[in-house]
């Protein structure tokens, strides 16, 4: 097939630093490719693919001194209106820009919503782009909004090689991700405290976060057994998630998916959890993690956990979460949207498919 991938302008593809959404998208592109499709990636010009690249910005506009992001975004969708008759299908990542020229593109469209749906502006918003077809990350993102054009549910994905098993962990707990107050740092250091084990805390402050950082995660980052190491990349997530006795997942919203999970699954580290969100749509409960509901259950999960199978959790990780899978899945819902006629291409393999 010939695929479009629309990817936000926020971060490179894949991203240095964090960004969940461009770093799906990075797995989805090369795996696509891998399989033989003739993919086209638009995104900032400073990312990496084996696909052919369209830059509507030189570089990650996050990291970048462009202050404006709305003419690049704007570039970027010309440029695929442009060539939109070229595809068969156009996959967007962008969250809600693009919806007022989807009647314009010369290719059908879908779009797969990264992001939290419970806002009352979204209710009406999808009422009046009532054609628009969107693609969930997982089933509890779509109960606030049940009328929307769904055309598939597909869970997220990485290659197998990307994150190294760990057999033995080093002794102490992670939270890697996002220093905000719907993820809870604060939690993860109650939990940790009272589990009587050292926290590893890894993740980015963004600008709106800064106060909720120094007023409230910074005085408790002096007890003992707290570590902050800040933001990480790809190249560090193995060793930081592998040596891990457990991922610390104490969220305090409707998250969406929560990639960090299955990168730990991926390293043989199980994940104790609160049980919002897709949470227990991606942990198996006593197999790759224990969905818990307050701090004193928590803490007393991360001595279940750490007797856990590492290698049944890794051999799970491939079974679910493969970005072969999640091409798989997305080729399903591309070949149930393309243009009539498009003849539908063999399968390398049958694969677990989450596909709806």
């Amino acid at each position: 097939m010939k695929i479009a991938q629309i990817a936000p302008l926020t971060e490179a593809v894949p991203p240095l630093l964090y960004g969940g959404t461009e770093r799906t998208v990075s797995y989805l592109t090369e795996e696509l490719v891998r399989q033989g499709h003739d993919v086209t990636l638009f995104a900032s010009g400073d990312s990496r693919t084996a696909a052919r690249l369209v830059a509507s910005c030189p570089a990650a506009l996050r990291l970048s001194p462009l202050h404006d992001p709305l003419p690049y975004q704007m570039l970027q969708l010309e440029a695929v209106r442009r060539g939109a008759g070229g595809f068969d299908i156009l996959h967007f990542h962008t969250d809600l820009l693009h919806f007022p020229m989807l009647g314009s593109f010369a290719a059908p469209a879908v779009t797969t919503l990264h992001g939290r749906l419970d806002l009352p502006a979204l209710v009406p918003f999808y009422r009046g782009f009532d054609g628009a077809k969107v693609i969930s990350i997982s089933r509890s993102q779509r109960l606030p909004l049940p009328e929307a054009g769904w055309c598939g549910n597909v869970y997220h994905g990485l290659p197998l090689n990307l994150l190294a098993f760990t057999p033995r962990p080093r002794g102490y707990l992670a939270f890697l991700g996002r220093i905000s107050p719907e993820k809870r740092p604060d939690l993860a250091i109650a939990i940790a405290r009272r589990a009587g084990m050292p926290l590893r805390i890894a993740a980015k402050v963004d600008r709106a976060d800064r106060e909720y950082f120094e007023t409230r995660i910074r005085p408790l980052l002096d007890q003992p057994g707290v570590e902050f190491i800040g933001e990480i990349g790809e190249h560090e997530k193995a060793e930081f998630l592998g040596g891990a006795v457990a991922l610390l997942f104490p969220i305090d919203w409707p998250e969406p998916f929560g990639l960090v999970m299955i990168e730990a699954m991926a390293c043989g580290t199980p994940v104790v959890a609160f049980g919002a969100g897709a949470v227990r749509e991606v942990i198996d409960e006593g197999v790759t993690g224990i969905v818990v509901q307050n701090v004193e259950d928590a803490a007393a999960a991360v001595v279940r956990a750490a007797r856990f199978d590492r290698e049944r959790i890794r051999a799970r990780f491939e079974q679910r979460f493969s970005a072969a899978r999640m091409a798989d899945d997305y080729l399903s819902v591309y070949r149930a949207e393309a243009r009539p006629g498009l003849k539908p291409e063999p399968r390398s393999k049958a694969r677990l498919s989450h596909a709806a």
